[in-house]
């Protein structure tokens, strides 16, 4: 996880014997407020109150770590990380890391935030975006892939306190998730797929904040099912889309409403 070269993740997974994060052993301990997880990793003594207001990360096109990609080996097994926008999905245990690691370097160089919506993988690539979903709840989270492991057979990914929190899995220490690559070029920034089809635009911004607050109002005052409203993050702008619609004419019906309540004139475009 000390990354001033590849030879310092290695040294650390080794010395670590599991993930380049994650301490080796599962190591249950009892907290203030009951649950396991690994020895002195637990939470901190006063967490943040508003874990669940954490937005999840936002998928975006960034340039690839010009290190943390390359091959490695820890604990005997060789890892290739992938080094192109793949599709991945796959099913297994999802772990945890917390106070431990708090501010300590990643494999991508930054400083480890237990709060952030963040997450170690052995392959994938740093950075990359994926969206983690809990087999046994349904419930999902969108993280950012900055670090490297776990390394443990049954283990696919290590998790943020904050994203394992999200998931209802704090206290168990794992859980059975499917882990699934997300591609900015076809997400929205809440991590949704982007289909085929008419959408209407109705503004763009450089502030997430700013198509927020327009995307909240259109679901108020256009009484719209929010799967048929999105941000998409492309060309450095947030832009605010309704859709996808089945025809040109359902979607003019909608733009003449938005003129209507709204005094704002969306503009039709097509994903194909």
């Amino acid at each position: 996880m000390k990354t001033k070269s590849l030879l310092g993740i290695l040294v650390l997974a080794l010395t670590l014997g599991g993930c380049a994060s994650t301490p080796p052993a599962k190591q249950v301990s009892t907290a203030s407020k009951g649950g396991g997880y690994y020895l002195d990793d637990g939470p901190e003594a006063n967490p943040p109150k508003n874990l669940d207001a954490v937005p999840d990360a936002v998928p975006r096109k960034e340039p690839l770590h010009p290190f943390a990609n390359r091959t490695y080996v820890a604990l005997g097994t060789t890892y290739t990380p992938q080094t192109t926008r793949q599709s991945y999905s796959a099913e297994g245990l999802a772990s945890w890391y917390g106070r431990r690691f708090q501010g300590k370097k990643t494999s991508s160089g930054e400083s480890y935030d237990m709060y952030a919506m963040t997450a170690a993988h052995p392959t994938l690539p740093i950075p990359s975006y994926a969206r983690v979903t809990s087999l046994d709840t349904g419930k999902s989270v969108v993280v950012r892939i900055n670090d490297r492991g776990p390394f443990h057979s049954k283990r696919i990914i290590d998790l943020s306190y904050t994203a394992a929190y999200k998931l209802g899995y704090l206290g168990r220490g794992s859980a059975r998730v499917r882990v699934e690559s997300i591609d900015p070029d076809t997400y929205d920034t809440q991590g949704k797929a982007l289909q085929d089809g008419i959408y209407l635009q109705v503004g763009a911004f450089s502030r997430a904040d700013n198509a927020q607050q327009l995307l909240d109002r259109l679901k108020r005052q256009l009484d719209i099912d929010a799967n048929q409203t999105r941000v998409v993050l492309d060309g450095g702008l947030h832009r605010v889309q309704l859709g996808p619609y089945v025809s040109d004419d359902a979607a003019q019906s909608d733009r003449a409403r938005v003129r209507e309540r709204l005094d704002l004139n969306a503009v039709l475009v097509r994903r194909d």
